[in-house]
C-alpha cells in the first residue's frame, strides 16, 4: 500500500473510472440548480459564515433533531470524517476500523498516526456487523471505533440496538464511535434515526452528496456534543478555514427541497434494485449479499478473477465497475445501483456477456 497521505481509490475514481456505462459511481445523478429553486438575484458571494452559516446550521440541526451547537459544517463528508478523527486521535492512539471499509476512513486514521486495529464483517455472514466481535476488539487503548452505516461497499444496515451496545462498550473504555452516515438517508421505509441519539459516545458524519445528488455544493457536517464540535471548528481553521458562502447559501436552500430530492432517489433506486434482482436471478456465476437499501451492491464473480473482470469490462465493453481491492475485497466488485436505469440495464447486460464467457 502507498503512503497513507494519498488514497489509491480516490485517485482511481477521479482519473480512471470514466466509461460510457459507468457503474462505478456511489451517488445518485447530479441535481440541477432548478431542483433546489435556482439562484435568486439577492444571493451574495460573501456573508456571515465564519464558523458556519446560521441558516444552514439550523436546517441541519432540524434534520437531525439536535441543537445547532451540535453541528459543524465541512467540505464534504470526507473532510467531516478527517476532522472528527483529527479531533479525537493522537499519534499512537488505537482506532478500531471495520473490515472491509471505505479506504479514506482507514487511511485518514493511519495518516493521523493511529495504531489501527480491525474487526471483520464477513462476506459469508452478509457483511453483518457483529456487536460481540466489536466489543471484544475494544481495548483500554481504543480511542475511536469507526463504522459506516450504511456499510460501504455492501450497503448493509446496522441496527440501532447493535450500535447502542457498541457505544456502551466504547464508553466504558473511554472511546468514541464515529459513524459515517452518508448513505443512511437511502433507507426509506422504517429508517432508523441517526446514531447521535444513542448516547454521547457517538459522532455522526454525512453530506448532501450521495443520496441527494448535490456533490457540487461540497456540504458535509459532523454531529456531536457541543465541546467536540467547538474543537472541530477550531481545528478546521487549519484545513478548510471558511466554507464558500455561496455554497453554504445554496445548501441551506437545498434543505428546503430535500423531501423532493429524496423522493427522486427513492424512485430511482427502487427501479434499479428490481433491474439488478432480475439480472442476478438469471445467473449462477455471481454471489452477493442482498440488501433492501443503499446505492451500491457488492458482488463476487465465482468463475472469473474479479480484477480481470473489471479490466476486461473497461477495455472491451466500455463498462466501469469498482475493483474490490479498493475495499479490501480482492475477489469482489462493487456495482452502482444509482445510475440512470437505462444505463444500468445496458451495463449489467454487458457484464453478463463477459461473465458468460467463463
Amino acid at each position: 500500500m502507498r503512503s497513507a497521505a494519498s488514497s489509491p481509490y480516490i485517485e482511481w475514481a477521479k482519473l480512471h473510472s470514466a466509461a460510457t456505462w459507468n457503474l462505478a459511481t456511489s451517488g445518485v445523478p447530479h441535481a440541477s440548480l432548478a431542483d433546489i429553486g435556482g439562484v435568486p438575484d439577492q444571493m451574495e458571494l460573501s456573508g456571515p459564515n465564519a464558523y458556519g452559516y446560521a441558516p444552514l446550521l439550523q436546517r441541519i440541526a432540524d434534520h437531525y433533531g439536535v441543537a445547532p451547537a451540535m453541528v459543524v459544517t465541512t467540505t464534504g463528508c470526507s473532510m467531516a470524517n478527517f476532522l472528527a478523527l483529527a479531533a479525537l486521535v493522537e499519534p499512537g492512539d488505537e482506532v478500531l476500523v471495520e473490515r472491509p471499509t471505505y479506504e479514506p476512513l482507514l487511511l485518514a486514521a493511519a495518516h493521523l498516526g493511529a495504531s489501527i486495529a480491525r474487526v471483520d464483517r464477513r462476506p459469508d455472514d452478509g457483511f453483518r456487523l457483529d456487536a460481540d466481535a466489536v466489543i471484544e476488539a475494544i481495548t483500554p487503548r481504543t480511542r475511536v471505533v469507526v463504522i459506516a452505516n450504511l456499510h460501504n461497499p455492501s450497503s448493509q444496515l446496522t441496527s440501532n440496538d447493535t450500535l447502542q451496545r457498541i457505544g456502551e462498550a466504547a464508553s466504558r473504555a473511554g472511546a468514541r464511535v464515529l459513524v459515517d452516515e452518508v448513505y443512511l438517508d437511502a433507507v426509506f421505509e422504517g429508517a432508523p434515526g441517526s446514531s447521535v441519539h444513542l448516547g454521547s459516545a457517538f459522532v455522526s458524519t454525512s453530506s448532501l452528496t450521495k443520496v441527494y445528488g448535490l456533490s457540487a455544493l461540497r456540504c458535509g457536517w459532523v454531529i456531536a456534543d457541543a465541546p467536540l464540535v467547538d474543537r472541530i471548528r477550531r481545528l478546521n481553521d487549519l484545513y478548510g478555514n471558511v466554507q464558500p458562502f455561496a455554497m453554504d447559501w445554496l445548501a441551506a436552500a437545498a434543505f428546503d427541497r430535500l423531501p423532493a430530492l429524496r423522493g427522486r432517489t427513492h424512485a430511482l433506486l427502487a427501479a434499479n434494485r428490481r433491474l439488478f434482482a432480475a439480472w442476478a436471478a438469471g445467473r449462477d456465476d455471481v454471489t452477493f449479499a442482498p440488501t433492501a437499501w443503499g446505492t451500491t451492491v457488492c458482488v463476487r464473480p465465482t468463475r472469473q478473477n474479479a480484477e480481470h473482470l473489471c479490466t476486461e469490462l473497461r477495455t472491451t465493453h466500455d463498462v466501469s465497475i469498482v475493483p474490490g481491492r479498493f475495499f479490501e475485497l480482492p475477489d469482489h466488485v462493487r456495482i452502482s445501483l444509482c445510475t440512470e436505469s437505462a444505463l444500468l440495464a445496458e451495463g449489467l447486460r454487458r457484464i453478463g456477456v463477459v461473465l458468460s464467457r467463463y
